[in-house]
This record gives C-alpha cells, structure tokens and sequence, in this order.
C-alpha cells in the first residue's frame, strides 16, 4: 500500500496505522515520490490526497493507474467539488473511490477490508 500525502504527519500517521493493522504501507509526500516508490514497490493500493503541492492527485492517480492497473486507487480530499474533477478520469475508465478528509482510521481499515 502507497499513502501519499504532502502533510508528512498524516501520511507517517496513516501508514503506521496499516503497518500496525498487517498491511504493507509505505508514504510518499510527492507527486514524483510516489512515482518511483510504486515502479520499485508495486503497491496493490494507493491511498492520495487529491491537492498534493507539486501535482494534482487526480493526475498521479491516473499515472500510476496506467503504469500499474491492477493498483485500486482511494482518493481522499477535504473538497465537496471532487466529483465533478473525476468525470474526465471515470469516462476513461478510472474507478477511483473517494474518502472524506479527514479520514477516519477506522473507516479507512473497513473500506479496506471491505
């Protein structure tokens, strides 16, 4: 698992949390940090933040979805307007699931498990 996120704190937070849960989780605060993470790491899941500092989280979204298809994508944003950004993406045949900010750890184990 990939957790991507420019506040160090909350993706440190995340990938402790699924560490001590069993999963392998590893953080990204980049755009281009989770690039090379995932062509090394291969993640079945990446977990962004849709407004990283250096790209968009849709687009990265949508990289690593090209570079790795059979990664599920879990994006989650603070923004009510997400929805209407993911059109384009879903049209091309993304399916990425969207997480309310903050995320709950608890929801974010049972959507996983789920």
């Amino acid at each position: 698992m990939l957790v991507v996120d420019d506040e160090r704190v909350l993706a440190e937070t995340l990938v402790m949390i699924l560490n001590q849960s069993g999963f392998e989780a590893r953080a990204a605060y980049s755009g281009d940090e989770a690039r090379k993470i995932a062509q090394e790491f291969s993640p079945q899941i990446l977990i962004s933040d849709v407004l990283l500092a250096d790209q968009d989280g849709i687009e990265l979204a949508m990289e690593i979805g090209r570079l790795l298809p059979q990664t599920r994508v879990l994006l989650f944003t603070g923004q009510h307007f997400v929805d209407e950004r993911l059109r384009g993406p879903r049209a091309q045949g993304f399916d990425f699931e969207i997480l309310a900010k903050p995320v709950h750890p608890q929801d974010l184990l049972t959507k996983l498990r789920g």
